[in-house]
């Protein structure tokens, strides 16, 4: 009960919840679609959708002055590659505030004059560049940990008696993928986090990639996305271990 009370008392918390609600809601309409039945139900999933995401939007007020705090914080890290990266991805996201606060005005009253359409266009592809960062940086996290594990002399002689005990997977799959599956999984079995926070990012990717129409799926595919990657969120949040770092 203490845990739920300090996870609901941040507000990151409080968005990951209405998050979840939202892309359940929506994941729901979507395999109800067809049930002439379910009408009404349908409506108030709608109306309990929209409200989710209003309530997100004026959660996130301020998260762009937090965005570039973040931005600023990464300056001292020593690696250039994910000093690069952390950096792009926070100011992307920083713009993608400043879209959806205006959004979020616009909303209710405080600004008219405005190209709702445009400006939420604008909203998604900095919310997609700030996806593709974080990604590029899960990218390089795990190549530098596979590195750091095939080094490893226990490693080696695992691996060999992986392949050893099981010959025919070895000759009946190309032995190279073998091996590089093998090392993926032995590297992120001790770096959860990485592992989530890729899962997560990858899951996310989905939302951008289809409001752009990069990669056009269905309602289904993204509230089923984004329910999975706000109930990662909120198992990050639940467990600071397993949020990355940096």
């Amino acid at each position: 009960m203490e845990t739920f009370v300090r996870f609901t008392n941040q507000s990151q918390g409080r968005d990951r919840i209405f998050r979840a609600t939202q892309y359940a809601c929506a994941l729901a309409k979507y395999l109800l679609r067809n049930e002439a039945k379910r009408k009404e139900l349908i409506k108030k999933l709608q109306f309990l959708e929209s409200n989710m995401s209003s309530g997100r939007k004026l959660f996130r007020l301020g998260n762009t002055v937090n965005s570039i705090h973040a931005a600023k914080s990464t300056l001292h890290i020593s690696d250039p590659v994910l000093r690069f990266c952390l950096i792009f991805a926070n100011l992307n996201r920083a713009l993608y505030f400043i879209c959806d606060n205006i959004l979020w005005a616009k909303s209710v009253g405080l600004i008219k004059d405005i190209d709702k359409e445009r400006w939420s266009l604008n909203s998604t592809r900095f919310y997609f560049l700030s996806l593709v960062m974080n990604l590029t940086r899960d990218v390089y996290v795990i190549a530098q940990l596979m590195v750091q594990k095939s080094r490893d002399q226990h490693f080696q002689q695992k691996a060999d008696q992986h392949l050893s005990e099981s010959p025919d997977v070895a000759c009946a799959v190309v032995p190279q993928l073998d091996a590089f599956l093998f090392l993926l999984i032995e590297s992120l079995r001790n770096e959860p986090s990485v592992a989530l926070d890729t899962l997560k990012n990858v899951c996310d990717l989905f939302i951008p990639l289809d409001k752009l129409g990069i990669y056009q799926t269905n309602a289904g595919v993204v509230g089923f996305c984004g329910l999975v990657s706000s109930l990662l969120g909120i198992l990050s949040v639940l467990r600071p271990s397993l949020k990355i770092k940096p």
